[in-house]
């Protein structure tokens, strides 16, 4: 049986060009076909070399998958595959700017829970960070389309930028459930 190559990388593996913009559609498509030919369930009568190979397969395709679907990991990962170091742990950004914004919007996230309208005040900060969101990762696409050491850089810190937000959405997200379990 043909098993997976585990030497490729994630790109190379689901067939995809190497690039921050992907075609999601395929990579879904992809991602289907793989199931099917590395699914566990095909080897259970198999070698234990075969099942095991099977198990780590799938466990490669998932976590391929994972990646590239989100625009942030898939962003770290080409950053990987380039040789720069984005670990989400270990950084944080540099731009004072960004980050005083940072507190202010975690200030308007705490104040919305006393605001005569909580959900409104909520929702303007759910759409402005995701704004945010969808903005940098657009620029985070241009960077990483021509990875020269300076765009790559760059990209590394929108990377970080973009982690930020992520995590103050899911605040908010925690914000918005708190708020509709006491409607």
């Amino acid at each position: 049986m043909a098993m997976l190559d585990f030497s490729r990388n994630y790109f190379e593996l689901f067939g995809l060009p190497q690039a921050f913009q992907i075609d999601t559609a395929a990579l879904s498509e992809r991602y289907r076909e793989l199931q099917r030919v590395i699914h566990p369930d095909r080897f259970v009568s198999g070698s234990d070399r075969e099942r095991r190979l099977s198990m780590q397969g799938a466990i490669r395709v998932n976590e391929a998958f994972e990646t590239l679907k989100d625009p942030v990991r898939r962003a770290r990962y080409l950053l990987s595959l380039y040789g720069v170091e984005a670990d989400a742990s270990q950084e944080t950004t540099h731009d004072t700017a960004f980050l005083m914004e940072q507190m202010e919007l975690r200030e308007e996230l705490e104040a919305a829970r006393t605001k005569p309208e909580p959900q409104l005040a909520l929702e303007r900060i759910m759409d402005g960070v995701s704004s945010r969101i969808r903005t940098l990762v657009a620029q985070l696409a241009v960077q990483l389309d021509t990875p020269t050491p300076e765009h790559l850089d760059v990209a590394r810190e929108m990377v970080r930028k973009v982690q930020f937000l992520y995590k103050l959405r899911q605040e908010a997200e925690v914000l918005e459930a708190e708020l509709e379990e006491t409607l």
